[in-house]
């Protein structure tokens, strides 16, 4: 007979919440020694704590987009040097090639560290940044109209950047060189190796107090709770096809079906569009971490996530569509491919969940990437920084305001003072957008105006916004919200404006204003409360004109006057 070992379920609970604390404090090394302000600030990264095999056991706050990538990164790692026995303690892995799992492009570099307990691997940690620069033939790394990936960077091809916890000073050489921001992109890189180092010291720590096989059945556990929680509420969806498509701003079409079964969730993007000839890919992995986003937004939001949250999903794809892009194919503005499916399985699932999702949000990144020589010091300098946007209404609600997108989780806004001091910029104006749209019974909340104004000539900066030409999609009768792009207002007094563009020549005194999008509406215009478009008139929501032609109301702005008095 097998003898079965029995575990105290409240010292079970106890490593499990541990495991979480962990990632915890690896994600807070992380923020307090990076050198990026898109890292310490943004908080444009994600650290993760998994079991033997790689399956998703904890994670810390941080890009849920992130997060979902490393498990398939360290699956790499161990398919690649496993079955040579050449897995060592203190060693760490770096990689950041898109195609081959783990990564989202480039610039997104994963350090991956197993962890020992005597001879075997008990797990693995692995952090993700997005770094400001490695490289390529452009200043930051991200070109639109890149035709390969050779032209956006140097390619970590999943190799030991430090060895039996010696750095292999060949790998940091050829990194330093390829980036034109080296003392930046070192900071970072020992900024992700100190959070895994402090993650390694707990998980060990860990060990030697409860002992190998109760930590690892805790973190078994673990994740067949994650299995069970989700399949649980799965049961609980209304079953059956939800589809939807979406017109993209070059005039292609794509499409999902959605089929929501008693034990299974299935996204199917079988027949879209062959990859493209420029950076506009996304990865199969990557891919899957969006279905999965959208499938924990439905079942589990509150609760934790791991391997065992998403058995459930499958996620059928053809391989050579923009979905699934096969090497060498660009993929540096992956995100809005990726920002635009989630919003597309959004788009399927809404009529019919509507207590989980509201109308549509302004569904894009919209990375801004700026550079140039600094303003004080002369040296080249460049920032990343996504920007807010305005989320759609519900059934029960108005949309909000200035948030992030569903893809960002745990991020930040850089503050005007860091932008200012640091950063090297002048922000003239940041407020809500005034362009009208999104209305409704109740309304899309509002995106922003962020005027940036170029201090010092030779600077530059690269952009690909999606939803520029057609704006978030309204529920119930609800409008349609506004789009998001820039304009460039020269000393001379010139407008452009783009939705795309690399490395675009800036001068002294040019001005970038950024707007971005206002989200769909929710229900009939028509029944909106009275009291409530008086009072988006006070907020400078809408404007008279507009509340007449929408609403069908008129003298509001005496009714408004008056009611100021």
């Amino acid at each position: 007979m097998t003898k079965t070992t029995t575990y105290d379920p409240i010292t079970i609970k106890i490593i499990q919440s541990s495991l979480k604390a962990i990632t915890d404090e690896m994600f807070v090394t992380m923020r307090k020694t990076a050198m990026s302000s898109i890292i310490y600030e943004v908080l444009d990264f994600g650290v993760a704590l998994t079991d033997a095999q790689g399956n998703l056991a904890s994670s810390g706050n941080g890009i849920p987009g992130f997060i979902g990538m490393l498990e398939p990164g360290i699956k790499t790692v161990i398919k690649k040097f496993g079955p040579r026995h050449e897995i060592r303690d203190g060693d760490i892995f770096i990689a950041n090639i898109p195609h081959y799992g783990g990564v989202s492009h480039l610039n997104d570099v994963v350090l991956i560290l197993p962890v020992f307990a005597g001879e075997d691997i008990i797990g693995w940690l692995a952090n993700k940044a997005h770094w400001t620069d490695i490289g390529g033939a452009f200043p930051g790394s991200i070109s639109p109209e890149a035709v390969e990936i050779y032209q956006e960077g140097i390619q970590l091809p999943t190799v030991k950047v430090i060895e039996g916890g010696e750095p292999n000073h060949a790998v940091l050489d050829i990194i330093r060189m390829n980036s034109r921001l080296p003392e930046t992109t070192m900071g970072d890189f020992w900024a992700g190796v100190a959070s895994m180092r402090a993650g390694e010291k707990r998980f060990s720590g860990l060990v030697g107090k409860y002992g190998k096989d109760t930590v690892l059945h805790a973190i078994n556990d673990y994740i067949a709770l994650g299995e069970e929680i989700s399949r649980r509420v799965l049961k609980t969806l209304p079953k059956g096809e939800f589809s939807a498509s979406e017109v993209l701003d070059d005039g292609r079409t794509i499409k999902v079906v959605i089929t929501i079964k008693q034990d299974e969730f299935i996204v199917d993007l079988r027949g879209n569009p062959e990859q493209s000839k420029s950076a506009f890919n996304t990865s199969y992995e990557a891919t899957v971490v969006d279905a999965k986003m959208i499938f924990k937004a439905v079942t589990s939001p509150s609760s934790f996530a791991n391997a065992g949250t998403f058995k459930p999903l499958r996620v059928l794809v053809d391989k050579g569509s923009m979905f699934a892009a096969q090497y060498p194919s660009a993929m540096s503005v992956y995100y809005e491919v990726g920002i635009l499916l989630f919003d597309l399985l959004w788009k399927a699932l809404a009529p019919a969940l509507g207590d989980y999702l509201p109308a549509g949000h302004y569904a894009s990144i919209c990375g801004t990437f700026i550079g140039g020589p600094h303003p004080e010091t002369g040296k080249p300098h460049s920032i990343v920084e996504p920007q807010l946007g305005g989320w759609g209404a519900s059934r029960d609600g108005d949309g909000i305001n200035a948030l992030y997108t569903g893809h960002h989780g745990d991020t930040f806004n850089c503050p005007v003072e860091i932008t200012e001091q640091r950063n090297g910029l002048l922000v003239d104006r940041f407020c809500l957008t005034e362009e009208p749209g999104g209305e409704g019974e109740f309304i899309g909340g509002k995106g922003i105006n962020l005027d940036y104004r170029i201090l010092r000539d030779d600077w530059w900066i690269t952009v690909y916004y999606v939803r520029s030409e057609n704006g978030p999609w309204g529920l119930d009768g609800g409008l349609d919200g506004t789009t998001n792009y820039i304009r460039v207002v020269r000393t001379d007094g010139r407008e452009e404006r783009y939705r795309s563009c690399t490395a675009l020549p800036l001068g002294r005194g040019d001005v970038i204003k950024i707007v971005t999008a206002t989200g769909g509406g929710y229900g009939n215009p028509r029944r909106r409360p009275r009291q409530k478009i008086i009072e988006d008139l006070k907020n400078s929501y809408i404007s008279a004109e507009r509340a007449q032609q929408i609403y069908g109301i008129k003298d509001t702005q005496y009714d408004c006057q008056r009611r100021s008095a």
